[in-house]
């Protein structure tokens, strides 16, 4: 897997009021060009909470910075740690949430403050006021969902996927010379297609548990969907979900 941030094609945009992305190039097995994106909510009180899925670059810093105090570190799910420890490094007062099963892939010694995964399945991080958080503990990747209740935005990492990416497409792609899409890959990679359907059951091990949380997530009332890969669902949203998931639920 192969991330080609750097400041100049890293687009930051806020997609609604104190919720901000950071979208750049990403290239699944370093092939196929998914993008990359990190989503940062600034809380009620003033901390900011970043789902870190993308490098620490100096664009990242300057408007976190911008933001506020980075007290939240976010690993969404057991593939999406890459970035935990330098994110960690630069925030050290931030407290890392992440995925149990990422810790085996982590060599640095970083330690969590939570882990979904290993606490109980109603831990509360601190951050619970302005975001929940539902863990996908019978999809493959351990993923965890969250939904921003003020935004109406619901955000995650692998659970859906929102190919091609043309918001990185034309904005950062562009700039590294690649045109961001596959063909036919691209095509049907998307959250009402077919093989999104059935990807989300043959990566789903506990059919129960999937059911469950697939369940709790389409009670939450959001209009966005914001994915670590692909363009930010912004009409939809919920229907979008439901139909991927749309197995779960027949």
């Amino acid at each position: 897997m192969t991330s080609q941030a750097t400041n100049e094609n890293t687009v930051i945009r806020e997609v609604a009021k104190d919720v901000w992305t950071f979208s750049s190039p990403f290239k699944r097995f370093d092939i196929v060009p998914f993008g990359g994106r990190s989503t940062a909510i600034k809380l009620t009180n003033g901390d900011v909470w970043v789902l870190a899925s993308t490098p620490l670059n100096d664009v990242t810093k300057d408007k976190l910075t911008e933001l506020g105090p980075v007290r939240w570190i976010i690993g969404a799910d057991a593939v999406h740690y890459m970035f935990l420890s330098e994110f960690k490094k630069e925030y050290p007062e931030a407290k890392v949430i992440a995925v149990d099963a990422s810790k085996a892939n982590i060599k640095d010694g970083l330690t969590f403050d939570g882990a979904w995964g290993a606490d109980s399945a109603d831990t509360k991080y601190g951050f619970e006021t302005d975001i929940q958080h539902c863990y996908f503990s019978g999809f493959r990747n351990k993923d965890v969902a969250f939904f921003h209740p003020e935004s109406k935005s619901l955000i995650q990492a692998d659970l859906l996927l929102n190919l091609p990416p043309t918001e990185q497409a034309s904005s950062i792609y562009s700039k590294t010379g690649s045109s961001g899409r596959v063909p036919i890959l691209n095509s049907i990679v998307t959250p009402t297609s077919w093989l999104q359907k059935r990807m989300s059951w043959a990566l789903g091990d506990d059919k129960a548990a999937m059911k469950r949380d697939v369940k709790t997530t389409l009670g939450w009332d959001f209009t966005r969907i914001i994915p670590c890969h692909g363009d930010v669902i912004e009409k939809e949203a919920k229907e979008a979900w439901r139909t991927a998931f749309q197995f779960y639920l027949d």
